[in-house]
């Protein structure tokens, strides 16, 4: 299935290469405001997102800036294609970060808060959530992937950011229980625990898919060369779908963490997203971002193909993916791929639709186009009936030929 998404991939792959190269690269640093590329090659500068807050440092205030142009990733991922077969509609993906504000415009109704969850002090874990399910505002061209997803907030850090392997546990395991479909978790760990685990095996029993960030965010003072390669958590646990992040020109940011185990990369280098209050947007960076991308597109996946385990959806996003050292998110090629047998497990096909023949919809017009047939039919029949007789009888009779009343006919005798 690969080699056939990678034949396949070919000419966009070419075509996406030369977009990007047309693009204004976002530049993320320690000022207070950056500039957001655009499809369509114009900036703005907005304000820089936070991943975590100083415990005296005020909460994360709302942005006035507003992106009203298509940022590059959502350009660059092709999502108006995707958006063409499903918007994420009946899915919830769980989002354990520091909490999503239920009253961020772009999410507005469609959050539900575990616990503290509901608000969002640092404003990390409200732009992941824009990410994967902001609705499309007025003047506003910025969507996120499944926007017509539902987003269940689930704390897997204090409020100001700072996280441990017990809280975000917690976070997972509250996700799980109100019944998400698809986690995303923004933490990496450096190092595993007895609670992950048990938070990770209670989300493979109930059949929901974890993404994770592969890495952790930039560092607060980045290098000038990549970091050694490791493992984090729960990103490299088994099960989880571990994601690292790219820039506009398809490449790791300087100076970020790296790891050799990862399943899939996404942007997350100078993107566009929400805040935690009012309707502006911040710019924001990290592996924790590109798994929202990812979560997201799992939850188109899981809309549009709902009999999928989510192994199966994993392994779905894993082979459509872009060919790459490490495959690149592919949403489009995710939800219209043509599944086989294998990939929805066989007895894991909907029990309303496993074995069912195949019926083509059923066309009202046939029955009164039918029945308006039959008379022309039956008339064309009698005059190839008249003609046949016209033709045949006369030349039998010049053959002698005479009808019997039984038995065979006699044959024709010669005259002399």
């Amino acid at each position: 299935m690969r080699d056939t998404a990678a034949r396949r991939s070919r000419p966009a792959q070419r075509a996406r290469a030369l977009g990007a190269a047309l693009l204004v690269t976002a530049v993320v640093g320690g000022a207070a405001a950056a500039p957001a590329a655009a499809a369509g090659g114009s900036s703005v500068r907005l304000p820089v997102l936070p991943s975590k807050l100083a415990p005296d440092d005020p909460c994360t205030a709302g942005s006035t800036q507003r992106a009203t142009a298509v940022p590059w990733e959502q350009a660059g991922l092709q999502l108006n294609r995707a958006w063409q077969v499903t918007a994420g509609e009946g899915v919830t993906v769980g989002v354990v970060d520091t909490g999503v504000s239920t009253s961020a415009p772009a999410l507005k109704g469609r959050v539900t808060a575990g616990g503290d969850a509901g608000t969002d002090c640092v404003g990390h874990g409200t732009f992941v959530a824009g990410l994967v399910a902001a609705a499309a505002q007025d003047g506003v061209r910025f969507t996120g992937v499944a926007h017509r997803a539902r987003i269940l907030a689930a704390r897997g850090s204090d409020t100001k950011g700072t996280t441990s392997a017990d809280r975000v546990a917690a976070g997972i395991q509250t996700a799980v229980a109100g019944g998400a479909d698809v986690v995303t978790v923004s933490a990496a760990l450096p190092g595993d625990s007895a609670a992950l685990r048990s938070a990770l095996a209670l989300a493979a029993k109930k059949d929901v898919l974890v993404v994770a960030a592969a890495v952790p965010d930039l560092p607060d003072q980045p290098g000038s060369k990549d970091l050694p390669p490791r493992d984090f958590y729960p990103a490299a646990s088994k099960g989880v779908l571990s994601v690292l992040d790219l820039d506009v020109q398809g490449k790791r940011p300087v100076g970020s963490f790296t790891t050799e185990s990862a399943d899939l990369a996404a942007p997350g280098d100078g993107v566009v997203g929400i805040g935690p209050a009012k309707d502006g947007h911040y710019i924001g960076s990290g592996a924790s971002l590109a798994a929202g991308f990812v979560a997201g597109t799992a939850a188109l996946v899981r809309s549009v193909h709902p009999e999928l385990s989510a192994a199966a959806t994993a392994r779905l996003l894993r082979s459509s993916a872009y060919p790459a050292d490490v495959p690149r998110l592919d949403p489009y090629a995710a939800v219209t791929a043509v599944l086989t047998r294998a990939d929805t497990g066989g007895a894991g096909v909907r029990a309303e639709t496993a074995g069912a023949p195949v019926r083509m919809p059923e066309d009202k017009a046939a029955g009164p186009i039918r029945r308006a047939m039959w008379p022309a039919a039956a008339g064309f029949g009698a005059i190839v009936a008249v003609v046949w007789l016209g033709l045949v009888i006369p030349r039998g009779r010049r053959l002698g030929w005479r009808p019997t009343r039984g038995g065979a006919p006699r044959a024709a005798e010669s005259e002399s």
